[in-house]
């Protein structure tokens, strides 16, 4: 791996980007400890690329007060923490946790509600940058993507790692946020790799190094083994990674079938996806967290309203439609509820949108509480597709023509421009939505 002062191939110095004496501590030119020394280094072409505490770093690039300070990005009492900086980080602050949790242990830390209007503006900015290395950008969110640079040598006169360096500088330089960078021969590798220096890291898992690298490591590091999976192996006797190699994927075949093959493949680092530049989007939701607790269809319907016109908004700029409908509700005590139905006709429509989500929801008032609740649409198909006309739906055509009309007053005017009767019952405080 990257930083190893026995490799035999010449130092890269990330800070001034000269080259220098293999096993050397630190740049001949610069003094930085930060060199780049693997015997594979020149040859490794598929990188994954992670920012580093994305939102938080933003917001301390546009305030500099906050630079030595804790911060949160999150609700501002309620929901969960959405990410969080280092120095939050070392109180034990982690990503998806209650946020009440959360400022118990760090109580000092600056709450800062998410602005993801602006996250977006730095992700494209940084999207266009990583385009100039190559046209084989794979975004994975809004902070993250694999990179594959083959062939990109003659282009940039810099093999893929240096490519790679001369990148972290300019996204630094340029929009004030740090990546880490993992470089391996797959995908597979090179995630894992931009998890382990972080932040501000480059770390290198060669091809030749891979089953052993991968040996000591839990089989929850597999990416789609979660935590059932995971369980399932260990009860199976499969621990570690190195028990997988050991079975070999004859054995593992036989266990687990197809899943059985992949993870042989995966044990010894063998990934064959490919970066595929565009991504095919799955679904489009909306949800929002609740101040307090809420239970009664009086309070929750108007909520519900609003967050499926918020998501036929989505899929109409985005030129898509959809013929399952998801419910999502979490209660008092953190239970997820996750109810879905599919329609013969996908839609657009947020009138549809919301009565079948009604319908998923009636069942579910049973005096429970929830703190959140969430609509979303899937199964996406072209916007040409939505709301096919019918003989038994004659007011489809004036149905469209009301929602489109809406839309654009809420475009020219703002959200709240107009609302359906429904919307005008009283609602319960929000601490905001995705």
């Amino acid at each position: 791996m990257s930083g190893s002062t026995r490799e035999t191939a010449p130092a890269l110095c990330r800070d001034c980007l000269s080259l220098g004496r293999a096993g050397a501590l630190r740049c001949a030119e610069c003094g930085s400890p930060r060199l780049l020394a693997h015997p594979e280094r020149d040859r490794l072409s598929v990188a994954h690329i992670d920012c580093d505490a994305f939102y938080a770093t933003i917001e301390k690039r546009d305030n500099p007060a906050l630079v030595t300070r804790p911060v949160i990005i999150g609700g501002a009492t309620r929901g969960v923490v959405s990410t969080c900086c280092y120095i939050a980080r070392t109180y034990g602050v982690r990503s998806a946790m209650p946020m009440f949790k959360a400022r118990q242990l760090c109580p000092e830390a600056v709450i800062i509600k998410p602005d993801m209007a602006k996250y977006a503006r730095v992700s494209r900015e940084m999207r266009a940058l990583m385009e100039t290395l190559t046209p084989l950008v794979e975004p994975v969110s809004i902070d993250e993507a694999f990179l594959d640079l083959s062939g990109t040598q003659a282009l940039h006169g810099a093999s893929p790692a240096l490519s790679l360096a001369r990148f972290a500088r300019t996204i630094e330089a340029e929009l004030g946020i740090t990546v880490s960078i993992g470089l391996s021969d797959c995908k597979f590798l090179a995630k894992i790799a931009s998890d382990m220096q972080k932040p501000r890291g480059f770390t290198i898992i060669g091809r030749a190094e891979a089953r052993t690298f991968l040996r000591d490591k839990p089989v929850g590091l597999i990416f789609g083994v979660g935590a059932v999976t995971q369980g399932r192996l260990e009860k199976a006797g499969y621990r570690l990674i190195g028990d997988l190699q050991d079975a070999g994927p004859e054995r593992l075949m036989q266990r687990f079938g197809e899943e059985g093959q992949r993870l042989a493949r995966l044990s010894v680092g063998d990934d064959k996806r490919r970066v595929t530049p565009q991504r095919e989007t799955k679904s489009i939701s909306a949800e929002t967290t609740f101040n307090t607790d809420i239970s009664t269809a009086e309070a929750l319907e108007p909520i519900l309203l609003r967050l499926s016109e918020r998501v036929a908004l989505r899929l109409t700029k985005a030129g898509l439609c959809g013929a399952t409908i998801t419910l999502k509700l979490k209660t008092a005590t953190f239970a997820t509820r996750s109810r879905a139905i599919t329609e013969s006709d996908p839609t657009a429509l947020s009138t549809r949108i919301f009565a079948l989500a009604r319908t998923l929801l009636k069942p579910e008032l049973d005096g429970t509480k929830f703190r959140l609740i969430g609509i979303g649409v899937s199964h996406l198909q072209p916007l040409a597709a939505a709301d096919p006309q019918n003989l038994l739906n004659q007011g489809l055509i004036r149905e469209k023509a009301t929602e489109t009309a809406m839309m654009q007053l809420r475009a020219r005017f703002g959200e709240d421009a107009i609302s359906r009767g429904l919307a005008f019952r009283p609602r319960a405080p929000r601490n905001g939505g995705a």
